[in-house]
């Protein structure tokens, strides 16, 4: 894995939303014809951290508020992106079944707007019981058994999906051998394109340990290996997007949901891929912060 959520159909929406007492509450883009695809647009997500309860706030955050936002606004862009990417802590504090239930009726009505959804894992997700909730669901095969993990192949680039869940509710994250070992082979079966690294947990290279363990292990794998252009991560709910000194690029994405450090923007990221490249464009919840519609455009180490 992890976990791919494909394109439902309006038929199949409709049936689960009356099965769950929900009522017809669609958006009307949900009713019009589908929109084109855009194959070299993304939508990048992070730290959704939905509850059960629906009402509940977190740092004068309704999560399941600011989710439906960004939602909204994908659904009211011109062409839809190719793909949606979550990259962990999708549950509110412990990897509830209720919020996963949450987590799978929010993101239907993307799926019926022809959305694909690619799911990774958190330090508040629980790996067993988020795999019980979409189990229905038709899932990519597993490359590690106990880890969820995955090469998303692409036109312009191949996005390597990480799992660095060590343990529910213990804050830094780890990846392990055996999913380094995978990402190195990965990565030796595909040079030539650019490659893409996404896992929650941020760089853990500045003292403390609230970030990745093994950061430097993983550096050994994607520094020398110059096909990886960039890492992308969550975790600390802060936007930031840093280059190192061997031109891979580190971009922290921000919350879907509270912000840790007041006047952070919360919302997604807009990325579009190209020859060389990648344009970024942040996406604020409050559409009236100083950041939105920043763009930063990178450029790929040769």
């Amino acid at each position: 894995m992890p976990i791919h959520l494909g394109p439902v159909t309006r038929r199949q929406f409709l049936a689960r939303s009356l099965a769950a007492g929900a009522g017809l509450a669609l958006a009307p883009s949900l009713l019009a014809d589908a929109k084109p695809t855009d194959a070299d647009s993304w939508a990048l997500l992070s730290d959704t951290h939905l509850a059960a309860d629906r009402g509940r706030v977190e740092r004068g955050v309704n999560m399941t508020g600011h989710f439906k936002s960004v939602a909204a606004e994908l659904l009211g862009l011109a062409k839809n992106p190719a793909g949606v990417f979550i990259t962990g802590d999708c549950a509110f504090d412990s990897g509830q079944p209720g919020d996963y239930a949450v987590l799978a009726e929010l993101l239907d009505p993307l799926r019926v707007g022809a959305m694909p959804v690619h799911l990774a894992l958190g330090n508040h997700d629980n790996r067993e019981r988020f795999w019980d909730a979409f189990k229905e669901d038709k899932t990519a095969k597993r490359p590690l058994k106990d880890h969820q993990v995955a090469l998303l192949p692409t036109p312009r680039v191949n996005w390597f999906i990480l799992d660095s869940l060590e343990q529910t509710r213990s804050t830094p994250g780890l990846l392990g051998h055996e999913q380094l070992q995978w990402l190195a082979q990965a990565l030796d079966a595909n040079p030539l394109k650019p490659a893409l690294v996404l896992i929650h947990h941020n760089p853990g290279l500045n003292g403390g340990n609230m970030g990745l363990k093994d950061t430097l292990l993983l550096y050994e794998v994607i520094r020398p290996r110059r096909q990886v252009k960039a890492y992308i991560y969550g975790h600390t709910h802060n936007w930031k997007i840093e280059q190192d000194p061997s031109g891979l690029h580190l971009i922290n994405l921000p919350p879907v949901a509270y912000v840790f450090q007041k006047g952070e923007p919360s919302g997604w990221v807009h990325a579009s891929v190209r020859d060389g490249g990648m344009r970024l464009e942040l996406r604020c919840v409050d559409r009236a912060h100083k950041a939105q519609g920043q763009v930063v455009n990178l450029e790929w180490r040769t």
